[in-house]
C-alpha cells in the first residue's frame, strides 16, 4: 500500500510502498478515505520510543470491513497511521460518523474541539463574562471562540501573534475582538480588547502570553491551560494570580468510551451553532507539503484526500 512513511527521527515524511496491516483480535483494519494532522503528529512522529520507519499518525476517517464509515483518533497501532490507504485501529478508538456528518467536520470535532470544549466547561462560563483564548488562530482556537460564544460568553476575544490570520476571524464575526501579541503593550491591548478584564482565559500556549494574560484578568478569572506553544517554564508572579484559579487541563486523558460521547456531542453542537473551521487541504501526494504547512502554523485544519 501507499503511505506517508518517517524513516528516521527528524526525517520528512515520503510517499512510497509500505507493508499492509493485518488483522488482529481486538483492531479494526480501516480503508482510509480522509486524513488529518495537526501539532502532536509532528512532536510525536520524533518522541522518544518511536520505532522507524512509521506511518504519519493522524487521526482520520475511513470504512471498516463491514462497510461502515468511521472515524479513528491519532491512535491507530504502530507502526501505521491514517496517513496511508490502510491502518489498524483499536476497535475502542474505532467510532461510526453519522450520515450527516462530512469527513472533515468529523475530523475536526475530534482532537481540536476536545481540546476546547473540555476545558471550556470547566470553567463554568457564565452569561455575559468575556472570554480571551491565546492561540485562537489555529483550529482549535477557532472552534473554542465559538464554543465560548454559545456557552452564554458576553465578548469573546482571540490573541495571537498572526494580525492577519486575527483580522479573519474578526471580519467573519468568530471574535468580537482580536489581539495582535508581541507588541510594546500586550497587557494594556488585551485590557482595552475586554474593556477592563478578562473572566475567562482559555491559554492554548503557555510562557509568555499566559503570563501577560493573568494581569488583564477580574477578580475570580478562571484560567485554563492546554498547551505549552510558547513555553513551558513560568516565572509567576504569585500576586498575578490572586484571587484567580489556574488549572492544567489535560484533555485527551480519558477512556475511549467518554471522548466518543463527547465527540458525538460536538458533532451535534456543530451542526446546531455552524461551527466554522478554515480548513487546508492536500493529497497523500502531498504529504510533504502538509507536513511544512503544519510546522509553519497553518491557521487551518490539515486534511488530505487519501484514496481517490
Amino acid at each position: 500500500m501507499r503511505a506517508a512513511i518517517i524513516s528516521e527521527r527528524n526525517a520528512l515524511p515520503k510517499v512510497r510502498e509500505f507493508n499492509e496491516p493485518q488483522a488482529q483480535d481486538g483492531a479494526v483494519l480501516i480503508d482510509v478515505d480522509t486524513a488529518g494532522l495537526g501539532g502532536w503528529d509532528v512532536l510525536g512522529a520524533y518522541r522518544l520510543g518511536v520505532e522507524y520507519p512509521c506511518v504519519i499518525r493522524g487521526e482520520g476517517v475511513g470504512r471498516a470491513p463491514d462497510g461502515r464509515r468511521v472515524y479513528f483518533g491519532e491512535r491507530s497501532v504502530l507502526p501505521y497511521g491514517a496517513w496511508a490507504e490502510r491502518t489498524l485501529v483499536p476497535q475502542a478508538e474505532v467510532w461510526n460518523v453519522p450520515d450527516d456528518v462530512d469527513d472533515k467536520t468529523a475530523i475536526s470535532m475530534g482532537i481540536a474541539a476536545t481540546g476546547a470544549i473540555v476545558p471550556l466547561e470547566k470553567a463554568e462560563i457564565q452569561e455575559g463574562e468575556k472570554v480571551l483564548v491565546l492561540g485562537a488562530t489555529g483550529t482549535l482556537g477557532q472552534i473554542a471562540l465559538q464554543l465560548a460564544r454559545g456557552m452564554g460568553a458576553g465578548k469573546v476575544v482571540g490573541a495571537a501573534r498572526s494580525q492577519e490570520a486575527l483580522g479573519r476571524l474578526k471580519s467573519r464575526g468568530i471574535a468580537d475582538e482580536v489581539v495582535t501579541l508581541g507588541g510594546s503593550d500586550d497587557v494594556g491591548a488585551l485590557k482595552e480588547a475586554a474593556a477592563g478584564g478578562f473572566d475567562v482565559v482559555l491559554d492554548l500556549v503557555c510562557g509568555q502570553p499566559l503570563l501577560t494574560s493573568l494581569k488583564a484578568t477580574n477578580w475570580g478569572a478562571r484560567i485554563m491551560t492546554i498547551g505549552t506553544g510558547a513555553g513551558r517554564q513560568l516565572n509567576l508572579d504569585i500576586a498575578d494570580l490572586l484571587f484567580r484559579s489556574l488549572s492544567c487541563i489535560g484533555t485527551g486523558q480519558r477512556p475511549p468510551a467518554d471522548r466518543e460521547q463527547i465527540w458525538l456531542r460536538l458533532l451535534k453542537i456543530a451542526r446546531e451553532q455552524q461551527i466554522h473551521v478554515d480548513y487546508l487541504d492536500f493529497t497523500l501526494d502531498q504529504a510533504a507539503e502538509a507536513w511544512a504547512a503544519q510546522i509553519d502554523g497553518p491557521h487551518a485544519k490539515i486534511t488530505a484526500t487519501i484514496r481517490r
